[in-house]
């Protein structure tokens, strides 16, 4: 098998997702190098170690790397390619892989730069009068936050507990105001719960990249979830940088505990105490807090 890390049109959820959507490695994936909007539909990518686009990263056999060879325009030793099929590092929450990837052969498909890397957030913010899924797991889960915050009207229309498979609930931001944890959520196999909105474009940039720290703390990204019986695609805000966790501060578990209670499980909510105690010990013993 054969890794390869895609980025546009090949991506869960985009135009020739069918090509890959059975032999996905992680869903949460980035390397080096900077992201253009071609004009044509798709983006293109060029080499560089100063930024990250983000991606997916699928394992596929040589039969099915043909077809992607042929997708992109990309024949072996030829000079004419649209783009070149390269080998570089790609990164997981689950480590690191070797992996293929296309990056443009022609100039003019480098048009507009996308300043996040990101080919699904960039046409999401192209569409400032539609509405979007929203997941919530952490404190974005409290309603009086948005209501201090003059913004509930963005998040009148719930539609109720999503499911996310095969990632876990952690505390992997050290937040540098109080040293102490935020919510993340890792993909590294167990579930999260949390609370799914129908929202506005505009609450993004009008709200939710402020209030997240996207895209320097925080980065909008895309996951698939189980809503109501349905498998949807669902945005919500990852860690960047991911650290060592940390206990969060009491005010942030009042928040998280307050916006799961009487939506999410008993026993996800459970599950949630019991991780934050265990920090608070491991921390108190590491004089950590």
């Amino acid at each position: 098998m054969i890794n390869v890390f895609v980025y546009g049109t090949l991506r869960n959820g985009e135009a020739n997702d069918h090509l890959l959507r059975n032999t996905r490695i992680a869903e949460q994936s980035w390397t080096n190098g900077l992201m253009y909007d071609t004009g044509y539909g798709y983006p293109a990518m060029s080499p560089t170690r100063s930024s990250r686009i983000y991606g997916e990263l699928y394992s596929v056999t040589e039969a099915e790397l043909l077809r992607l060879d042929q997708l992109e325009g990309y024949t072996e030793g030829s000079k004419d390619n649209l783009y070149e099929r390269i080998e570089q590092i790609v990164f997981t929450d689950k480590g690191s892989f070797h992996a293929y990837m296309y990056i443009a052969s022609k100039e003019n498909l480098l048009k507009k730069k996308i300043p996040n890397g990101d080919w699904k957030e960039h046409n999401l913010l192209s569409r400032q009068n539609d509405s979007f899924l929203y997941f919530a797991y952490g404190s974005c889960m409290d309603q009086k936050r948005f209501i201090e915050d003059e913004v509930a009207h963005y998040f009148q229309n719930m539609l109720g507990v999503g499911v996310l498979p095969n990632y876990t609930f952690r505390f992997t931001r050290k937040s540098s105001i109080d040293g102490m944890g935020r919510a993340d959520i890792v993909e590294e196999g167990g579930r999260v719960e949390g609370k799914v909105y129908e929202i506005p474009v505009k609450a993004l940039k009008g709200y939710l990249y402020n209030r997240e720290g996207a895209p320097q703390a925080y980065r909008p990204t895309f996951v698939t979830i189980e809503l109501n019986g349905k498998k949807v695609q669902a945005l919500t805000f990852v860690v960047v940088n991911k650290k060592i966790e940390t206990a969060p501060p009491d005010w942030y578990q009042e928040e998280i505990l307050r916006g799961a209670n009487g939506f999410l499980s008993i026993d996800y909510i459970s599950n949630i105490k019991s991780h934050i105690n265990s920090l608070i010990k491991s921390n108190q013993k590491t004089g950590g807090m």
